[in-house]
């Protein structure tokens, strides 16, 4: 893997690493699934490909950030409006 690709997956994984401590199925489970994902595209050496799954790490980057600000929203909602 060439160098400015494999500084921005390092930076991925610890990005996704922090956003996981607070998934709701736990932190241990979270980091299990993360580490054997980029476990299993760890012999990936085609620069294309690689940036293709970086992008696809961001997304889900994205997603896990939208579900936290969700749960968020829900519990200041809950506990401040009466349904």
């Amino acid at each position: 893997m060439t160098n400015p690709l494999r500084a921005e997956v390092v930076g991925l994984y610890k990005n996704l690493l922090h956003l996981g401590r607070e998934y709701p199925k736990g932190g241990d489970y979270f980091r299990d699934r993360l580490r054997a994902a980029f476990a299993k595209n760890r012999s990936v050496e085609d620069p294309q490909q690689i940036q293709a799954l970086i992008t696809r790490g961001e997304f889900v980057a994205r997603e896990l950030e939208a579900l936290y600000y969700l749960r968020k929203y829900r519990a200041m909602k809950k506990r401040y409006y009466e349904d």
